[in-house]
């Protein structure tokens, strides 16, 4: 089966305890260090068996194929890719049922990932979550106020939650970028300036 790596723990002797969204599913693994072993990271995706274990609850990693990206090499977009899918351990490691939508979400975001400014493409990922989960506000009401937000006032809070630049004590973002970017997830009309806002918010957590 196919999944991303997104977590991983160092345990003894160089072994590692491995956590892999893959379709439908997030599997905690673990995986035993030896010279024949392949390197793997945290972001990478790779094809894999699991190997029932019968003294532990955690199975065994084994037959480990590298699926590697044409970006690979580049260490910048390795970097941010590694930012970005990191943050859906946290994020999923509760979940009980998960559905193919966030393996498809990051196996979709790593096809462009070297197509354009990599923040925009976890960004406009990141508002499909928002969508997919139910937590993206549309609505023109500030989240600390309540009073609703006039265009030259609105600015975006963890979880791209709307709220007053002066509420929020944060720089202003284009209205009409962020009515492109909820309606039609595109980053089209937000400046880099304003996308770095945005892809801090982002680290902040799903």
């Amino acid at each position: 089966m196919e999944g991303y790596i997104i977590n991983l723990n160092k345990v003894k002797d160089e072994d590692l305890i491995v956590t892999i969204l893959s379709k439908g599913s997030l599997e905690t693994l673990y995986r035993f260090y030896g010279a024949r072993h392949g390197v793997i990271n945290l972001g990478f995706k790779i094809d894999y068996e699991i190997e029932p274990s019968s003294k532990s609850t955690i199975g065994r990693l084994k037959d480990v194929i590298h699926i590697g990206f044409k970006w690979i090499h580049d260490y910048k977009l390795l970097r941010l890719w590694q930012d970005f899918t990191s943050l859906f351990y946290k994020h999923l490691k509760e979940a009980e049922e998960l559905g193919d939508f966030y393996f498809e979400l990051i196996n979709n975001a790593s096809k462009d990932w070297n197509k354009q400014n990599p923040k925009r493409v976890a960004i406009e990922a990141y508002t499909k979550l928002l969508e997919h989960e139910g937590r993206l506000h549309k609505e023109n009401v500030c989240f600390l106020c309540s009073q609703k937000i006039k265009k030259s006032e609105i600015t975006l809070l963890r979880a791209y939650l709307p709220a007053h630049k002066s509420c929020a004590k944060v720089a202003h973002i284009n209205a009409h970028g962020i009515k492109e970017l909820f309606e039609n997830k595109s980053t089209l009309f937000l400046n880099d300036e304003e996308v770095d806002i945005l892809w801090n918010l982002l680290l902040e957590g799903l």
